[in-house]
């Protein structure tokens, strides 16, 4: 069986130091329909350390979803009730976002914004809040996510962060990062100088499973986000990888090789309690559970060449879910249970495939892809993907209309992981 995910990574460094690359996005592609939006510039928002209108605009742009109109000036959340809502119909605009950005005695910035509604008059939201300076970035983009869910009826993803690894395979450094969805605010979580693979976020956010080959095998590691401290998941005989959550964060599926034969198991999040849920004489690696819990989706070459199969999450019996193509490889399900992702190799190229898990339906959404993550509202993919003779990280919409690249100047950058929706 071709390379299916066994690879790794290495020491650890305390989460908060910064990373000296940020990322950048292109954008490519728009969505069917989109929503108007007028964004007018905060009231003072100058005070603080970023600029709350600017952040707004960003993530709406990026989604796709949304044509974003300028205002052309600034309209405070406290003149809401005198705006000439009809103008900006007039100006093509559906919705008008507004607000104000005030320092606080204490140092911190209160922040508050309103969503216009210009077609029927009146509020459609409104948000307010105090936070630290360091966080007035992530308050934009709470906005910008309750712009995004108000006018579309679907939970934003602007605040979410994502994990991925940076390798500089010339130093020897291989970094495990985590930043805002944006590609802003990037720290290291831990690095090393072995190769880095799978992270996978836990549901709450907190913690980062992933594989390391410091001790010249593959081992599973759990990494605390907040205090630093990382424990290893499983160290058994031979390979231990591709770590997957299950939904009540209790569990993990990994892929073992400790009889031998690589099988899937599951164990406890504490590391202990591993549990063998397949048995067969091919090779069974890259487990994913459904976002009920119920299912686990993996590869297996059990019938001559690697594809994705399903079974119990208590194992058992298992079923085949891809038969186009000879080649299909790493699994992923959205959060609602509607969609599968996978990589799949047709015609000598790897191109990244959903599939509609009622009806069947494959569409191509990526060329020369790997490794793929949905966002946690179910609508984004990121990927990595080769160009330019470096590895860097894509987003394309699920209908595959609206395309993402993110790059950074320094090394590759791979292995991404969409985290989950923070409480």
């Amino acid at each position: 069986m071709k390379k299916i995910h066994f690879l790794l990574f290495s020491a650890s460094l305390a989460m908060g130091s910064a990373a000296n690359a940020q990322l950048q996005i292109e954008i490519a592609g728009v969505g069917s329909n989109q929503i108007p939006v007028a964004i007018a510039a905060f009231a003072d928002e100058s005070v603080a350390p970023d600029k709350v209108s600017a952040v707004i605009r960003a993530d709406l742009e990026r989604s796709g979803v949304f044509k974003v109109i300028d205002a052309g000036q600034v309209i405070s959340d406290r003149d809401a009730g005198s705006i000439n809502l009809a103008a900006f119909k007039a100006s093509g605009a559906d919705a008008l976002v507004v607000g104000s950005v005030s320092k606080q005695p204490d140092g911190r910035f209160a922040i508050r914004y309103k969503l216009m509604d210009t077609v029927k008059g009146g509020e459609i939201s409104q948000m307010g809040g105090e936070v630290q300076p360091r966080y007035t970035r992530l308050q934009a983009h709470r906005i910008a996510d309750d712009v995004y869910e108000k006018l579309t009826g679907v939970r934003g993803i602007f605040s979410t962060r994502i994990a991925y690894v940076k390798a500089d395979s010339g130093a020897k450094r291989y970094v495990l990062a985590v930043s805002d969805a944006d590609g802003e605010n990037e720290v290291i979580a831990t690095q090393g100088k072995e190769p880095i693979i799978s992270p996978s976020w836990s549901p709450d956010g907190s913690k980062v499973a992933y594989v390391s080959m410091e001790d010249r095998k593959p081992v599973v590691y759990l990494q605390d986000l907040m205090t630093g401290r990382r424990n290893v998941i499983s160290n058994q005989k031979g390979n231990n990888s591709a770590p997957s959550w299950s939904p009540d964060g209790s569990t993990l599926a990994v892929a073992l090789s400790k009889d031998g034969n690589t099988e899937i198991y599951s164990v406890n999040s504490g590391g202990t309690g591993h549990k063998r849920l397949t048995n067969n004489p091919a090779i069974d690696t890259e487990p994913q559970f459904s976002a009920d819990g119920r299912t686990i989706y993996f590869t297996s070459d059990r019938s001559g060449g690697p594809q994705i199969y399903k079974m119990s999450a208590a194992g058992g019996n298992a079923t085949r879910v891809t038969f186009n193509g000879s080649y299909n490889i790493s699994p992923r399900v959205s959060s609602d249970g509607k969609t599968l992702a996978w990589i799949s190799q047709r015609g000598g190229a790897y191109s990244l495939y959903a599939m509609d898990l009622a009806s069947g339906q494959e569409l191509r959404l990526a060329d020369g892809a790997t490794e793929p993550s949905f966002s946690p509202n179910g609508k984004y993919i990121m990927y990595a993907t080769k160009g330019g003779g470096r590895t860097s990280l894509a987003v394309v919409s699920v209908d595959g209309r609206v395309k993402q690249r993110l790059t950074t100047k320094a090394g590759n950058i791979r292995e991404p992981s969409w985290g989950p929706f923070m409480k």
